[in-house]
């Protein structure tokens, strides 16, 4: 596997950041987003958001320690 194909398989869509989340709507994840609260994503030309799951991991971790 190529360095561009490993990177595009740690790309998450909306549905699987929201599947992480365990039960976060997708109207809260816009919400988030509009508001600067949410993990930093990316649109695609189709308009479909697109979050490297670094970028998601880091985004929870900073979280957590905000709530410690």
């Amino acid at each position: 596997m190529n360095g561009k194909v490993r990177e595009l398989g740690q790309l998450m869509t909306v549905p699987e950041m929201l599947e992480a989340l365990g039960g976060v709507s997708r109207d809260t994840f816009y919400k988030w987003r509009q508001t600067g609260k949410g993990p930093r994503c990316f649109p695609l030309p189709n308009g479909e958001l697109r979050c490297r799951r670094a970028d998601f991991v880091a985004w929870l971790e900073s979280l957590y320690g905000a709530a410690a």
